[in-house]
């Protein structure tokens, strides 16, 4: 019989949710998601050496304000991570907007359009790139914006019913609930271990959005992460993606026998009626729920933290040409 990763493959798409050009080529995922920690770790590896020297020396050579130049000079390096991603997928790789924009609606817009056009520059074309936003109000509405531009987004750091609401309705192209996440809250929390995965707080949030999503008709994809065991991601069997690490991709990959299929369209029709959600509306729903009120900000905290490493090493290696910063 197949392993669970062959089973899975024929009825999700798997998502590396690694930055490691080498896992992914070992695990041939159809895309590939990366973010701040995950570039930060990327760009500390010799064997990538040569990539980030690259993106560095691209950016000694702007003739750009001394203030600007870091920043470009970052959204470049995950631009070219991205592009030797693009390589090795057949489908899109997620590249995310600085997590200290994630309050400027203006401002994530602007960084978004960079990052496109830099893609764009390397020969890529947008349809292949899945610009990564924080699912706050503001975030949700950068990415109505760029939507309607032809900029696909992937919203993050989703934790509450109500930013699924929100992004649905916004028209985007892909949300990224945080199942761990949300389990790690409620293990704190309430001190159970949640051995059973169909009990399991985040894959019942999962379940929820994408039932939710089938039921009403919205396009939007229903992409899984941020899981902690294998558990959770056959219990998501179904989902429309699930991005997965290599090391769950390895366990995934030994474990036999029939896995079966959880989620399926249509819907239960037990699904949440059909909602829109004013600014005013959004902001006290999410709020109501003190996980997910938690969690978006301490993950925002967290993916900012590793932007400014990021950005100490890339300072750091463009002073080191002779850039005055």
């Amino acid at each position: 019989m197949s392993s669970h990763l062959e089973q899975l493959t024929a009825m999700t798409v798997v998502v590396a949710d690694t930055g490691d050009l080498e896992q992914i080529k070992k695990f041939t995922p159809t895309d590939a998601t990366t973010n701040p920690s995950l570039m930060l770790a990327a760009a500390s590896n010799p064997k990538f050496e040569s990539l980030v020297e690259s993106a560095i020396a691209w950016g000694a050579e702007q003739s750009v304000p001394a203030e600007e130049v870091v920043a470009l000079t970052m959204d470049k390096l995950a631009v070219v991570f991205g592009c030797e991603i693009l390589k090795i997928v057949s489908g899109v790789v997620s590249t995310e907007v600085d997590a200290r924009l994630s309050f400027d609606t203006e401002g994530t817009i602007a960084r978004a359009r960079k990052l496109i056009a830099l893609y764009e520059a390397a020969g890529v074309p947008r349809a292949r790139v899945l610009v990564k936003i924080a699912a706050t109000w503001e975030g949700i509405r950068a990415a109505e914006v760029l939507e309607k531009e032809g900029i696909t987004c992937n919203l993050t750091l989703l934790f509450s019913f109500a930013q699924a609401v929100a992004c649905a309705e916004a028209g985007v192209t892909l949300i990224s609930p945080f199942v761990g996440r949300i389990m790690d809250w409620y293990v704190k929390k309430t001190g159970e271990k949640y051995a059973d995965p169909a009990q399991d707080p985040g894959v019942i949030s999962v379940t929820k959005i994408y039932n939710y999503y089938k039921k009403h008709g919205y396009k939007t994809v229903v992409m899984g992460a941020s899981f902690r065991n294998a558990g959770q991601i056959t219990q998501l069997a179904g989902c429309d993606k699930l991005t997965i690490s290599p090391a769950l991709l390895e366990t995934l990959s030994g474990a036999q026998g029939e896995l079966p299929r959880h989620l399926a369209a249509p819907a239960e029709t037990e699904a949440a009626p059909a909602v829109k959600l004013s600014e005013g509306a959004f902001r006290w729903e999410h709020n109501e729920d003190a996980m997910a009120t938690e969690k978006l900000a301490e993950g925002i905290r967290a993916f900012a933290a590793d932007c400014i490493k990021l950005e100490k090493v890339v300072t750091d290696r463009l002073k080191a040409k002779g850039v005055k910063l």
